[in-house]
């Protein structure tokens, strides 16, 4: 139940803030007033999708933040929208995602536009309609999982059908990019280990050199290092005869000796044994170029090759293997299909059951509503039940027809009902709700669209009804519904400093009589009028009071 609401910044709204009541809350105002602003504020709270647009001119930000009365408990939800086309949402001061806000949309408030109304002219809804009233959520719940499983199976056959037929071709082209990797037997890095390779045997002849040369001044030349070093550690071993503190030195003097005989040995070793070879060098270079085709083929990298070598060798497993799979996964789509049939035929039985007392139902309510003589049917087409007319919501295909004249043939509904009738009928339906809960809101805009008259009063009476068993909250030009409201706001609009204000303000007493009289005559308003809407008032107050829960539990 939606306790309060208030706007910052959206469209023609600076600033509102408004207090909704139990029961019917009536919403009235002047055309472009903005009291369809106030609803689609609602809207957005629940995910609608929000626009730029939306928010006033020269501000940066619209904010929209609601309390609602869920399950015993508050619940404050807030939306703000920004100039840079950005929206965040929030529940209870917790971010969250526009599905979050969606799935928590639809167990506070059920919003009814005109939109709503004209998706009964579509007969896609029709079924879904019945399954609503006939509380078929858990046969449709399943019907939609043992779907959803048979077409995993059957598009998994198909891939696997459609690769059969290319699968010589496939195969061709597999084997073909394999024997490529293969004859060149790629290893893991051996692409980094040849470069190193290719910059010694560039250098071989100076590598050589250098080597001897070292060796050389290290170890055979004739003041050697090793030789002059060996002078060094004479003298500062007389050096230390005489001061103990060169001692720290001459303990070093092995290492250091064992580390140059180390690099002596290793520079003849290493000069010893460099391949100068040129054929090596074009081996080397020959070996890079294989390597390097390879990588522009199925690279960038010598791993990327590896990986395609692996990947082309496990398709051609499983297309050896597609065939037995098939076999298996035809027999799978078999038993999901036998499953399916099943369930869509529980769920067929159940709807055809309640096809019946559902437009029983409905004729009661339309005659409540002023079509007292209006024949309603759910017809259930026969159609091919193959696998290509399966959905998730089952097998069949049904459409509302209606008759709202006596003696005339029953028709589809969106060929013959005008836009008043379309309007009872979706009132209807609510009336007829069996799964909205009692703390949920429900939100008509203009459900009054096409009617006026003794229609009029009977659609406020019946909305009044609604509001003892829901909050209501109804936008109306007729002052008939508006008199029957348990609660009555006035949306106005006005400028001040050369911009426009809309504000939303609670009638009562005097005031709420005088919006009754301005929508009954208009702007001018004589005393003839104001009693004629004190008299509409005072005849719906002793039914507009709301029921207590003890009394809704008595009825119940």
């Amino acid at each position: 139940m939606l306790r309060y609401l208030s706007i910052r910044n959206l469209a023609v709204i600076e600033s509102l803030e408004v207090t909704f009541e139990l029961g019917l809350n009536v919403i009235t105002g002047e055309t472009g007033a903005g009291k369809s602003i106030v609803v689609g504020a609602v809207g957005l709270l629940l995910g609608d999708r929000a626009s730029a647009d939306l928010i006033r001119t020269g501000e940066e930000t619209a904010i929209i933040q609601a309390v609602f009365e869920h399950d015993g408990r508050e619940v404050i939800v807030r939306r703000e929208l920004t100039v840079q086309g950005r929206s965040r949402s929030f529940v209870d001061g917790a971010l969250v995602t526009a599905g979050t806000l969606k799935e928590l949309g639809v167990t506070l408030v059920d919003l009814h536009g005109q939109h709503e109304h004209q998706a009964l002219l579509n007969p896609d809804v029709h079924l879904d309609l019945l399954d609503q009233h006939a509380g078929l959520h858990a046969e449709r719940a399943a019907v939609a999982d043992v779907y959803s499983g048979w077409s995993a199976l059957r598009a998994e056959l198909e891939a696997l059908r459609s690769r059969e037929r290319d699968k010589d071709a496939r195969a061709d082209f597999l084997r073909f990019q394999l024997a490529e990797i293969e004859r060149t037997h790629p290893r893991p890095g051996e692409d980094a280990e040849l470069a190193a390779t290719r910059v010694l045997l560039a250098n071989a002849e100076k590598l050589r050199r250098l080597c001897d040369e070292s060796y050389a001044r290290l170890y055979e030349e004739d003041g050697s290092v090793l030789s002059t070093l060996a002078a060094i550690w004479k003298r500062v071993s007389e050096l230390n005869d005489l001061d103990p503190r060169f001692g720290n030195f001459l303990d070093g003097r092995d290492a250091i000796d064992a580390q140059l005989d180390e690099l002596a040995t290793y520079l003849r070793e290493y000069g010893a044994h460099i391949d100068a070879a040129p054929e090596r060098l074009q081996e080397t270079e020959d070996r890079l170029a294989a390597l390097e085709r390879l990588k522009r083929k199925y690279g960038p990298t010598l791993d990327d090759v590896l990986r395609r070598r692996d990947e082309c060798a496990a398709e051609l497993a499983a297309l050896d293997s597609a065939e037995l799979r098939m076999v298996g996964l035809d027999r799978d789509v078999t038993a999901a299909g036998e499953r399916y049939l099943a369930a869509a035929g529980r769920l067929s039985v159940a709807r055809h059951v309640h096809a019946e007392p559902f437009a029983r139902q409905m004729e009661r309510e339309l005659a409540e509503l002023a079509m007292d003589h209006t024949r309603f049917e759910v017809r259930f087409e026969d159609v091919d039940g193959g696998p290509e007319h399966w959905t998730s919501r089952g097998t069949d295909v049904a459409q509302f027809f209606v008759s709202p004249n006596p003696g005339e043939d029953v028709r589809p509904l969106a060929r013959i009902v005008s836009g008043g009738e379309l309007s009872r009928m979706m009132l209807a339906l609510k009336t007829l709700a069996t799964t909205d809960s009692p703390g949920k809101s429900l939100v008509f805009d203009e459900v009054d669209a096409g009617i006026g008259g003794r229609v009029a009063d009977v659609v406020g009476q019946r909305m009044q009804a609604l509001g003892r068993r829901f909050q209501v909250l109804c936008i109306t030009h007729l002052p008939q519904i508006a008199a029957c409201g348990h609660a009555h706001f006035r949306v106005a609009k006005f400028e001040r400093d050369g911009r426009t204000q809309t504000t939303v303000e609670p009638l009562t007493g005097d005031a709420r009589v005088d919006e009754l009289a301005r929508m009954m005559a208009g702007q001018v308003i004589s005393a003839g009028t104001r009693s004629s809407a004190r008299e509409m008032l005072d005849a719906r107050r002793g039914e507009s009071e709301v029921e207590t829960k003890g009394e809704r539990r008595k009825r119940k």
